[in-house]
C-alpha cells in the first residue's frame, strides 16, 4: 500500500475531524445558554416524587417553570405549604396563600345501593368494564367499582370498601389529582379543602329512572334548591350542585329533606 496516500487520506481525516470541533466549538459558545442556577435548588427541596400533580412533566420540569415564573411556588400538591416556603426562600418571595385540595367521591352507588344487569366476567378495571359497556351496574354515571383510581395513587391514600367504592383518607390525600384523571366515570373531584359539603351524584338521567337504577341518586326534585335560598345552589341537566362561591366554608347542609340522601356533609376526617 503507498504510504504517502496512506498519510494524506490521514491528513484529510484529520483535517475534516478539526474543522467540525472547531466549529462545535464555536457553536457551544454562541449558543450556549446559562442555566439559572435557581432551578437545580428548587427542583432539591421538591419531594422528587413526579407525580404530575403539579400540572407539569416532572419535579424538574416544574422547578424550571417556578423559577421562569410560568408556575405558583405552592403549585406542588405533595410538598405542601413547607416546600413552597422553601421555594419562596431561593426565589426571595413571599408564599401564596392557598388551600390545599383533596380527592372527593362523588358517589354513593356501590353493591347495596346500585341495581345491576348480570355478571362481568371481563377484566377487573374501569377502564376496560366501560368498553364493555358499563360492566355489570346499570346507572351509566356511577363508580364502576373496579379501584382503578386506588392503583393510581401514589400515596395509599385511597381503598375499596366492602361495597366495593373507593374512599379518601383525608390525612394520606396530596390532591395530585392522578385518581381523578383515571377515573373513566368523572366521579371524583378535587377540591378545597374547606369545601365540607357535597351532592354526591353525577346521574343527570331523568328523576325516574334515576330512581330505579340507585337509590343514592339524584333525582332533580329541587328541594334542596329551594331550601338552600339565595342562588347557593343550582340545578344543571337535572343534577343538583352546591354554588361554592356563596356557599364557601359552611358545614351544615341546607336541608334533612332529600328523599334519597345525596346531599352529605364531611367531618374533619373526609368521612360522610
Amino acid at each position: 500500500m503507498d504510504l504517502n496516500a496512506i498519510l494524506i487520506s490521514m491528513g484529510g481525516m484529520g483535517g475534516i475531524g478539526l474543522i467540525f470541533a472547531t466549529g462545535l466549538a464555536i457553536a457551544n459558545k454562541k449558543l450556549h445558554v446559562e442555566e439559572d442556577p435557581r432551578i437545580e435548588q428548587v427542583n432539591e427541596v421538591l419531594p422528587g416524587v413526579n407525580c404530575g400533580g403539579c400540572g407539569y412533566a416532572g419535579c424538574m420540569n416544574f422547578a424550571e417553570n417556578v423559577v421562569k415564573g410560568n408556575a405558583s411556588i405552592s403549585g406542588c400538591p405533595v410538598g405542601g405549604v413547607e416546600t413552597a416556603e422553601d421555594i419562596a426562600k431561593i426565589l426571595g418571595v413571599e408564599v401564596e396563600a392557598g388551600e390545599p385540595l383533596k380527592a372527593r367521591i362523588q358517589c354513593q352507588g356501590g353493591l347495596n345501593e346500585m341495581a345491576v344487569k348480570g355478571e362481568y366476567l371481563g377484566i377487573e378495571s374501569c377502564v376496560a368494564s366501560t368498553f364493555a359497556g358499563g360492566a355489570y351496574k346499570l346507572c351509566e354515571w356511577g363508580c364502576l367499582g373496579f379501584g382503578d383510581c386506588v392503583d393510581a395513587c401514589q400515596f395509599d391514600a385511597m381503598y375499596m370498601n366492602d361495597n366495593r367504592l373507593p374512599v379518601v383518607i383525608e390525612d394520606k390525600c396530596v390532591g395530585c389529582g392522578k385518581c381523578a384523571e383515571v377515573c373513566p366515570r368523572n366521579i371524583i373531584e378535587m377540591h378545597p379543602v374547606g369545601h365540607r359539603v357535597f351532592v354526591k351524584c353525577k346521574n343527570q338521567d331523568a328523576g325516574k329512572y334515576s330512581r330505579l337504577v340507585c337509590t343514592r341518586a339524584c333525582i332533580g326534585c329541587g328541594i334542596c334548591i329551594r331550601e338552600a335560598g339565595d342562588e347557593m345552589m343550582y340545578l344543571d341537566n337535572g343534577l343538583a350542585h352546591f354554588n361554592y362561591s356563596k356557599w364557601k366554608d359552611r358545614e351544615d347542609l341546607p336541608t334533612q329533606k332529600c328523599p334519597n340522601l345525596v346531599l352529605v356533609s364531611l367531618d374533619e376526617s373526609g368521612t360522610d
